[in-house]
């Protein structure tokens, strides 16, 4: 078996889901080959909308921008933990982690709740979300990037952030509203081995951006 690529992102489309409070989505023709020769879309949309990145910058004005962080932070050797069996606003704890390496390089964090099954219902304000102290144990062993397929590694609606804040505190990387885990989870299992690329729109001073997020799954 080959190696193969497996798009994480979700479509950013009219109307999709945001972050309450967020900006809404909107996409649209701005010029179009009919009329003007050439087709080019018109985009409306925040700076967390969809498949996105979260730099420090995003919780404290004193943290790293988007364009201050190495690239590293945004490809490289992954795991996928399982918490699929997590129900409703389940808090996700420091137990979950233990099978994180400490030491060496430490690798993507990719936390597959499930939750993508819920995209565009309202059902995925309700997703399982990081402790404090799963965060800090994630820090504690090195790792600076950290993603998962739900609307925020805190709760949501959230009166603060302490997953953020940790990881943020740490100057890591965090991504949101992934999808197609799943699949990534069933390679893991089979051996193979798992690369992730989150590489964000270069937005100076920015505190995150869209990504298109993708798994490359080693042969097997």
């Amino acid at each position: 078996m080959t190696a193969e690529l497996v798009d994480l992102s979700v479509p950013i489309v009219t109307g999709m889901p945001v972050y309450p409070g967020d900006p809404e989505v909107t996409v649209g023709p701005a010029l179009t080959a009919a009329r003007d020769g050439v087709n080019v879309l018109a985009l409306h949309l925040g700076s967390q909308s969809g498949t996105h990145v979260d730099a420090p910058f995003h919780i404290d004005d004193a943290l790293p921008a988007l364009d201050e962080l190495p690239l590293e932070r945004f490809a490289g050797p992954a795991v996928v933990v399982d918490v699929r069996d997590r129900g409703p606003r389940a808090a996700i704890g420091p137990e979950a982690f233990e099978a994180v390496p400490a030491g060496g390089v430490p690798p993507i964090v990719l936390v597959a709740t499930g939750w993508s099954a819920h995209w565009g219902t309202e059902a995925y304000a309700a997703h399982p979300y990081l402790t404090e102290e799963a965060a800090r144990l994630l820090v504690d062993r090195g790792v600076r990037t950290v993603g998962i397929d739900a609307l925020s590694v805190d709760p949501t609606p959230a009166v603060d952030f302490p997953a953020h804040r940790v990881l943020c505190g740490a100057h890591a990387v965090i991504a949101e509203n992934l999808t197609g885990l799943g699949r990534v989870l069933a390679a893991q299992a089979a051996g193979r081995s798992v690369e992730a690329w989150l590489l964000p729109l270069r937005l100076p001073g920015a505190d995150g951006a869209p990504v298109r997020a993708v798994a490359r799954l080693g042969p097997q």
